[in-house]
């Protein structure tokens, strides 16, 4: 195999290494035709360089081309042929359109220089010295803008996942020259819904694995398991403080803050993205996938928070049928078992992605999809709107918790105050949040456990159940889903899990091997010492009933006639969410006999009416 010659110029504090295109071959020996590759390390304020990808390409139809710049802290991945990988995948529809294509490492990562640090925070727009992910994307765009011929003045943005977040940050100062961004599955807040902690809960498996990760050099190096079923060994490493003393050693930062950081504090503000987004200075496209396993919360709060300051109508969103950042992976028909009757991720990519970056870049064709453009899920189509949530023809119904499992949208009339459905949560025996053996959650426990049939669950004495008749007409929901649990406990905290799920009919005649199959629509977690604020943590009053709320975020999905609606209510989830000891404790020092079991009680009585508020459209 052959590939590009690498020459090394250096001028001044700028080391170039720029790959020759005459001669260049690709694995069969045949000349790439598509684009000038030139690598280079562009230097920042502060003078350290990033290596940088340029792809030109060798055909200009149409003139001047505008410049998509994607940043990552996930290396620059290559072909057989040494070019990106994304020109032949993800950017597929985006490359043959014609754009001059930019990736880079950022700091501390792969083959750039400086230090990583994760997620980090906005800089200080007072301190002219200051630098952060922000001033780092202005001062690439300002050297391509300078040293690339033919480009026609305009530059877009995106990513996904933490590139999505990358994005982010290119908004808060932007370099003029940004005419449109989109933000793909970007986490808004660590904390609060994405990916290391839900609503005070430590999402163990994502948090362990992403800091170790991230953290152990500059490249990805999973940490290796030495089991193969990871709830095995989560259980086994007992409370959060043997993760140090038996194999981090203090030397992973982001574990030691997690660690350090257990309730909303400054390190955790500091990264959230929302107070710092106060305005639309661009056209904004946000992408968000209804069953993203990490950060379904950030690209939904991004856009609603846009939403505030958005006069000019710049603001967009696009949700589809997908796994974290699954429209850059696959056709998008099915996921897991569901099938969605079309291919979403290249309806996606063709007439959403490619169409906003030429009109906005190019000033080509048109862009009349609607504000939002969300995938109805059961209904399998896609439907504009508006606005996200749509306001048209809402209902807000109230779907009740009732005796021997049943729910129904008509409130009881008991006066009784004792009705409950009851459960042990015991710390030492808790609910999987996937079928075992599970892989680690970076070597595939992320990717399809959100469609997982939930029947491996369902009836586990530690699950409580309720389900609706079968339905005599589709229920289509659209909107915010809201938890609101009576609950008490025997302990002094614990976690309120809550998942809506959709019950296929056992003769399922459009597909027979999906017949009873339970589809997890919303989920989400509580940590019922955070009830009333995420800075104050306050014990569980023991044995009291408490109304708890719990926002399960938006979703788009047709419980089709026929099926039944289902919710489930757990204290354990593991190890997506680590153990809670059931009792009021710091749990980064928690022992192992804090660790108690807890009976806890879900109330569905007239006076404590246990329910599921769901926003209905009227059709």
């Amino acid at each position: 195999m052959r590939h590009c010659t690498t020459y090394l110029i250096r001028h001044g504090a700028l080391l170039s290494v720029a790959l020759a295109t005459a001669g260049c071959a690709g694995g069969d020996g045949a000349p790439n035709e598509a684009f000038d590759r030139q690598q280079v390390m562009i230097p920042m304020r502060d003078g350290i360089a990033l290596n940088t990808e340029i792809y030109v390409p060798k055909e200009r139809r149409g003139g001047a081309l505008p410049v998509l710049l994607t940043r990552t802290p996930y290396g620059l991945r290559h072909d057989d042929d040494g070019y990106h990988t994304s020109l032949s995948t993800s950017y597929a529809e985006l490359a043959a359109d014609g754009y001059i294509f930019v990736f880079q490492d950022i700091r501390g990562r792969y083959e750039s220089e400086g230090s990583f640090v994760m997620l980090r925070p906005p800089r200080d727009p007072h301190d002219p010295d200051a630098i952060d992910e922000g001033t780092d994307t202005y001062d690439t765009i300002e050297w391509v803008l300078e040293n690339v011929e033919d480009h026609n003045g305009r530059v877009g943005i995106l990513g996904i996942s933490y590139g999505g977040w990358l994005t982010v940050m290119a908004m808060i100062e932007p370099h003029p020259a940004v005419a449109a961004v989109s933000p793909q599955a970007s986490p808004a807040d660590m904390y609060i819904g994405d990916d290391f902690l839900h609503n005070g809960a430590l999402r163990l498996a994502a948090a362990f694995g992403y800091a170790a990760l991230m953290e152990t050099g500059k490249t990805n190096r999973p940490f290796q398991f030495d089991q193969r079923d990871a709830y095995e060994w989560y259980l086994d490493l007992g409370p959060l403080s043997n993760a140090n003393e038996r194999y981090l050693h203090g030397e992973i930062p982001t574990w030691n803050a997690f660690m350090e950081n257990p309730v909303y504090t400054e390190y955790w503000k500091r990264q959230a993205v929302t107070p710092y987004l106060t305005a639309v200075n661009m056209p904004t496209l946000n992408v968000a996938g209804w069953w993203d396993a990490e950060d379904f919360y950030g690209p939904m709060k991004i856009y609603e928070t846009l939403e505030r300051y958005d006069t000019a109508g710049m603001n967009f969103l696009v949700v589809g049928p997908w796994r974290h950042g699954g429209w850059a992976r696959s056709d998008g028909s099915t996921l897991g078992s569901v099938d969605f009757g079309s291919n979403t991720s290249e309806y996606y990519r063709t007439q959403l992605q490619s169409r906003f970056f030429a009109y906005y870049l190019k000033g080509e064709g048109d862009w009349d999809v609607g504000e939002a453009h969300t995938f109805e899920t059961g209904g399998n189509r896609w439907v504009a709107h508006d606005a996200w949530p749509p306001t048209d023809a809402v209902e807000v119904r109230h779907l009740y918790f009732h005796p021997s499992g049943r729910l129904a949208f008509a409130r009881r009339s008991d006066p009784s105050t004792e009705a409950y459905d009851s459960y042990v949560s015991d710390p030492a025996n808790p609910v999987p949040y996937m079928p075992r053996p599970m892989p680690g959650f970076w070597q595939g426990g992320q990717a399809l456990w959100k469609v997982t049939d939930q029947r491996f669950v369902h009836r586990r004495p530690d699950v409580l159940s309720w389900e609706t008749e079968p339905l005599e007409q589709d229920v289509v929901v659209a909107g915010r889903i809201v938890a609101n649990l009576f609950a008490s406990s025997s302990g002094t905290d614990c976690d309120w899990v809550v998942k809506l799920i959709d019950i296929y009919p056992e003769d399922y005649a459009d597909d027979p091997e999906m017949g009873g199959f339970q589809l997890m629509i919303a989920d989400d977690v509580l940590r019922a010492k955070f009830r009333n604020g995420f800075e104050r943590p306050e014990p569980v009053p023991a044995n009291e009933v408490i109304e708890y709320r719990i926002d399960l975020n938006s979703r788009y999905h047709r419980f089709r006639r026929g099926h039944k609606i289902m919710v489930q209510v757990q204290s354990t989830w593991f190890p997506l969410i680590g153990r809670n000891p059931q009792t009021f404790v710091n749990i980064p020092t928690a022992t192992e006999s804090d660790y108690r079991k807890a009976t806890q009680r879900v109330y569905r009585s007239a006076s404590f009416p246990s329910h599921m508020v769901l926003p209905v459209i009227d059709e």
